[in-house]
């Protein structure tokens, strides 16, 4: 998507680590117009699959994956990172790395909003090792439902996540993925 590309080259920014920071328009501070295409795109890729459910991680892909959901006209679940004393204690579970943090979190949905008869597209900001989406893939599993595909903001190709999942057979789109990035600012497109 050459809008998002051309917005990580122009506001992106590169920190020791491979590490880019887009809080500046994608994932701290939205921006709306640019949000309301990403979600038109995202329904363009997946448009024809009958989703019944868009599933993220809190928090950054939760705005991605609402702008996307008013195209497709179905709800937005999201894998939470805490417990509170209002969550049911009958919830699908997975352990998920955090590239980003550095940490393993336990991510859950309860199962009332997680049904075997739900066709699910998994939405994310990042894909780098593909962690998060094997955690959401975990869960979409545990409770027999359909992955119908998963969706990306922005890829980092070079860390192999995605072109794992697409060698397992997952339908993997990113709308921006990234071939290579160094520490001086340069940031490389993968021609897709």
């Amino acid at each position: 998507m050459k809008l998002l590309e051309d917005r990580i080259l122009a506001d992106g920014k590169v920190f020791p680590g491979e590490v880019l920071k887009v809080g500046g328009f994608l994932n701290h501070l939205v921006d709306d117009s640019l949000l309301e295409e990403i979600g038109k795109e995202i329904h363009a890729l997946f448009g024809d699959k009958n989703v019944t459910k868009l599933m993220t991680i809190e928090a950054s892909g939760i705005a991605i994956a609402c702008y996307a959901a008013r195209h497709f006209h179905a709800p937005v679940l999201f894998a939470k990172k805490s417990k509170t004393s209002n969550i049911s204690s009958d919830c699908y579970t997975a352990e998920v790395k955090s590239y980003t943090h550095g940490n393993v979190n336990t991510v859950f949905v309860e199962k009332e909003y997680l049904r075997a008869e739900d066709r699910v597209l998994i939405i994310d900001d990042f894909l780098a090792h593909g962690e998060a989406l094997r955690g959401l893939i975990s869960l979409v599993h545990q409770a027999g439902a359909t992955l119908v595909g998963c969706a990306a903001a922005i890829e980092k190709g070079y860390q192999g996540g995605g072109d794992g999942l697409r060698a397992e057979g997952y339908d993997v789109k990113s709308l921006a993925i990234i071939e290579k990035m160094s520490d001086d600012g340069t940031i490389v497109f993968r021609e897709q």
